[in-house]
């Protein structure tokens, strides 16, 4: 693992958390000191992966970053990207359960509630708001998304065309199974 250090338009790769110390010692504006130099032997040390900063002075920073880059042209060029392919293929393949739930093809009846914005005209002022509306409906639907889609044409159809709907992910919109239709 190597260390990337750049202070302004000081800049190098080290293998290293001494050569990285020799490095911030050659820049006087940094003022290395034990606590400095404890806090980057544990950032090296350490499973962080992310960039770290250091504050010198108000608005003014040196930053750390860790690369599996051998040359310096290798880390700007970005060859030696850190990857992970199985926690990434494991992260695109997790469904929440109340995705999965939301997609499950249940054919029945089903009782929702949606939290929306809806437009309404205040009749003194004769201008328009937002009102904070609890909307619930039983509904014949194949699935709790298929519910979704079903109250969401109902609204769109009857109130005002600004009116802001909530996702079928969120919470704002609930559902409950009440078992098959006859």
């Amino acid at each position: 693992m190597n260390l990337y250090l750049r202070y302004f338009d000081k800049e190098t790769l080290v293998s290293n958390v001494d050569e990285a110390l020799i490095f911030l010692a050659s820049i006087p504006e940094i003022g290395l000191n034990a606590e400095l130099e404890a806090d980057l032997r544990d950032y090296a040390g350490s499973d962080v992966y992310y960039p770290k900063r250091y504050k010198v002075r108000p608005r003014v920073y040196f930053i750390v970053i860790k690369t599996e880059a051998a040359t310096m042209l290798d880390f700007k060029q970005k060859k030696a990207l850190r990857s992970n392919p199985t926690s990434e293929r494991a992260h695109r393949d997790v469904i929440t359960p109340s995705m999965a739930r939301l997609s499950e093809i249940h054919d029945g009846w089903y009782e929702s509630s949606i939290d929306f914005k809806r437009v309404v005209l205040v009749p003194t002022t004769g201008k328009h708001e937002y009102r904070d509306t609890h909307f619930v409906v039983f509904c014949k639907a194949n699935s709790g998304l298929d519910c979704y889609n079903r109250i969401i044409d109902h609204l769109q159809s009857r109130v005002d065309g600004r009116s802001q709907f909530p996702s079928a992910k969120g919470k704002n919109f609930k559902f409950r199974y009440l078992g098959r239709w006859k």
